[in-house]
């Protein structure tokens, strides 16, 4: 019997996973921009690890009911102060780990806010990523994971609220559509020529 922390732990590995692609996305760019291979492991480093903890812990508030399947404002949120707080520990923290002195950024708040307007559009990439990684995962897991089922239960719900919007939105445009007076060809025609 696995406790209800190993539980969430486990719904949160599709955030963890996505911290850590990040973070070897910022090792490849930081190679192709010509640093040394050393310089950008440890960035890979210094950054996923941070990046994959708080993807995993969003996975589990998302399991513990604090967000809602589908919805941006919370994960903008929650990346508005994540993502800044990431990029400052990787900013200060690849020096060490090389072998030098701890070296924030000079101006330490204009570095979170701007890290903060960029966590906005990691946000986006996030989000995207996790509703289309968690579905499935949530599946596989599920069988001996009650946790997992119950929030692919609400993404299942989720998903059945938003295919029956768009139904009626469909019903109500076809039907507009067919309330509409028909004007004969030769008659619209004969009206855009006189203008």
């Amino acid at each position: 019997m696995t406790t209800r922390a190993q539980q969430l732990a486990e719904i949160g590995a599709p955030g963890a996973a996505i911290g850590v692609i990040a973070g070897a996305c910022v090792g490849g760019m930081s190679m192709l921009a010509g640093h040394p291979v050393s310089w950008a492991l440890v960035g890979t480093v210094t950054l996923g690890v941070p990046l994959a903890l708080l993807g995993g812990v969003y996975g589990m508030l998302l399991a513990a009911g604090r967000f809602k399947p589908g919805t941006f404002t919370p994960a903008g949120l929650y990346w508005l102060v994540g993502f800044p707080v990431s990029r400052l520990v990787h900013e200060t923290m690849t020096p060490v780990v090389l072998g030098g002195s701890p070296t924030p950024p000079a101006d330490v708040l204009t570095f979170l806010l701007f890290q903060a307007l960029v966590g906005l559009g990691f946000a986006i990439g996030f989000i995207w990523l996790f509703e289309r990684i968690t579905p499935a995962w949530l599946v596989s897991i599920k069988d001996h994971n009650p946790a997992a089922e119950l929030l692919y239960g609400s993404y299942a719900h989720h998903a059945a609220a938003m295919w029956e919007a768009r139904e009626r939105k469909r019903a109500r445009r076809s039907v507009r559509l067919a309330d509409r007076p028909t004007v004969a060809a030769g008659a619209r025609g004969k009206s855009r020529r006189s203008v």
